[in-house]
């Protein structure tokens, strides 16, 4: 049994076809499946059912597979450990943002992460978190940077900062004339949304109570805070962002924001990893450049009450 066997076995349960693991892998066809084959023999058992397509793993494959993504993820610990022994600052973090941190945050982080360690490569993707813990489980990732607390088996989440909840108004919006609001004001009439999927969207049905949504009919959900943003601008009525996307308003713009009153919703931004994760000394760096690109009073969480979107 070599550590490249269980490489190939792990890419055809991923891909579910040999042909797409093989192309993965870098080697051809015949080269996987003689080695899976092998592997096969060795342990006496079938790991794959061939006569369907897409390929189907056995119950005792999957359990095996399970077990080769552990022995596949300590095997590249050793070169994370020689890695840091030496000192070196180096190796690919592939990381999974959701859409309502990306475009306000990576620009804060990702230029001056990249001078300090010249030879770190970072890749990153913008998904909805339900994809993030998929790959992060999968091993397609490495890390993400999503809003919590999850309380998913076998992540790890580490907090950076803490959002608040702040409301956008149209200009002539009756609730301009409160410099705070409450909950209870939010009419939601006129409050513009994000589709499904986004975490911040389930966060604010249950800051305004989900019993209110029941029988709404909205006529538009953007897919960006962007989106929600013109449409207030252009239209009439309000939407809620979060703090990082207000930070870069014009000044006429930050004049239509409008605080919560007493303890403020707010939420939990952190870095997510399995257990199982080795690069700790990259997280730690990377860890530390986000919490000092953000303004320094987000970093606690006093005088604000996470909203759960779970």
């Amino acid at each position: 049994m070599t550590i490249q066997q269980l490489e190939y076995i792990i890419a055809v349960d991923k891909y579910r076809h040999f042909g797409q693991a093989a192309e993965s892998c870098f080697v051809t066809q015949p080269t996987l499946s003689a080695q899976v084959s092998k592997l096969e023999k060795e342990l006496e058992v079938i790991l794959f059912d061939r006569s369907k397509m897409p390929v189907i793993t056995t119950e005792i494959g999957a359990q095996i597979i399970e077990q080769a993504k552990r022995v596949v993820s300590e095997s590249k610990g050793i070169f994370e450990l020689v890695a840091q022994l030496k000192g070196d600052i180096s190796g690919l973090i592939k990381i999974g943002i959701i859409p309502t941190l990306a475009p306000y945050l990576l620009h804060r982080f990702i230029k001056s992460f990249l001078e300090k360690y010249p030879n770190v490569k970072l890749q990153v993707e913008e998904t909805v978190t339900e994809d993030i813990i998929r790959k992060l489980k999968n091993d397609e990732l490495d890390l993400g940077i999503v809003v919590t607390p999850l309380n998913e088996n076998g992540l790890l989440e580490k907090p950076i900062f803490y959002e608040k909840f702040l409301a956008y108004m149209s200009k002539d919006h009756e609730l301009l004339k409160k410099k705070q609001i409450g909950v209870k004001d939010l009419n939601t009439d006129d409050l513009w949304m994000l589709q499904q999927g986004h975490c911040f969207r389930d966060q604010v049905i249950n800051l305004c109570n989900q019993s209110k949504f029941q029988k709404l009919n909205f006529h538009y959900e953007s897919g960006s805070l962007e989106g929600l943003r013109n449409m207030v601008n252009q239209y009439t009525g309000i939407t809620l962002l979060p703090e990082l996307a207000t930070l870069d308003l014009k000044e006429e713009e930050k004049s239509r924001l409008r605080r919560f009153e007493e303890e403020e919703p707010i939420r939990e931004v952190s870095i997510i990893l399995t257990r199982s994760f080795l690069k700790k000394k990259l997280v730690e760096l990377l860890y530390k450049e986000i919490a000092d690109s953000i303004p320094q009073d987000m970093t606690s969480i006093a005088h604000g009450k996470v909203v759960k979107f779970r």
